[in-house]
């Protein structure tokens, strides 16, 4: 079977990035590192890029080579080398109908400590319930999709909602229109709204909803997506629409951060947010 392609992914990037800066500090050029450790300095450069990507053996050397002997910062780099390299389990179980971009969001999810979303139409995906989740598959899809395939892409988002389960705490700012909406019609509706009531006691979740009365606020561009990530690594914004998928690092992903920070601020409380919601579902019974 052939290989595939190396995927140019954030880990890797983050990873280069931090090589880079680690030789940048000792003053050392990609031709003398390159002599010490008898390796092709284009190669080098290669990996400081993530245009290729390093074994953990030469992250070792270069780690070696720089001095770098700090044990709790060497190891993080360590697994972050071999992050780079694994196969996420989505790419080996999904990989028949995701690709490559879509990957990077669920590996996100993952590591994140603090997933926050601002949601303009749809409930996040780590929130619905399957039968919401497939009218919005089904709706997404072309036409003459196989059942198979959507019933896959579903599996996929039911089974990403386990993080829910873990200590990633996941925040959702809900435009109220996203309530009303009624998708898959008033009983799946029904259900749904019933289960974000029972999502909002957990103590790792925060539902709060942005009344129709804020004609104004911080979120007039749109529905998007942000990763706390634990430090050293920066936020990531993520973006989707008809023109692909963004991943938006810092500094950029900070202008994100502060917008989501305003829509909370805008919204009303946990609270305040249940009752409508459940005022909601009052008018579906």
């Amino acid at each position: 079977m052939p290989h595939k392609p190396f995927i140019r992914t954030l880990r890797a990037q983050w990873l280069g990035q931090q090589l880079r800066a680690l030789r940048e500090e000792r003053g050392m050029t990609l031709k003398l590192v390159s002599e010490h450790l008898q390796r092709d300095m284009s190669a080098l450069g290669r990996y400081e890029r993530a245009d290729w990507p390093i074994r953990k053996g030469d992250v070792v050397a270069l780690l070696d080579l720089y001095g770098f002997h700090h044990a709790a910062e060497r190891a993080r780099l360590l697994a972050l080398a071999e992050d780079v390299w694994r196969t996420d389990r989505w790419d080996e179980d999904y990989g028949d109908v995701v690709d490559s971009s879509f990957i990077e969001y669920p590996w996100l999810e993952g590591r994140a400590e603090h997933i926050g979303s601002y949601n303009t139409m749809l409930l996040p995906g780590l929130m619905q319930t399957r039968e919401y989740a497939e009218a919005v598959i089904r709706n997404a899809e072309e036409p003459g999709v196989p059942d198979a395939t959507v019933a896959r892409w579903v599996e996929l988002r039911i089974e990403r909602q386990k993080v829910l389960d873990g200590k990633t705490k996941v925040g959702a700012v809900l435009d109220e229109s996203v309530l009303r909406r009624l998708v898959g019609g008033p009983s799946t509706m029904r259900a749904q709204l019933e289960h974000l009531l029972q999502l909002a006691v957990r103590r790792n979740v925060e539902i709060s909803v942005l009344p129709s009365a804020k004609a104004l606020h911080a979120g007039m561009d749109g529905a998007f997506t942000v990763f706390t990530l634990p430090k050293p690594y920066p936020a990531v914004a993520y973006v989707e629409n008809l023109a692909g998928r963004l991943y938006v690092e810092a500094p950029r992903s900070m202008k994100f951060v502060r917008v989501y920070d305003r829509l909370r601020d805008a919204a009303l409380s946990t609270g305040e947010s249940g009752q409508l919601i459940a005022s909601v579902v009052e008018g579906l019974s």
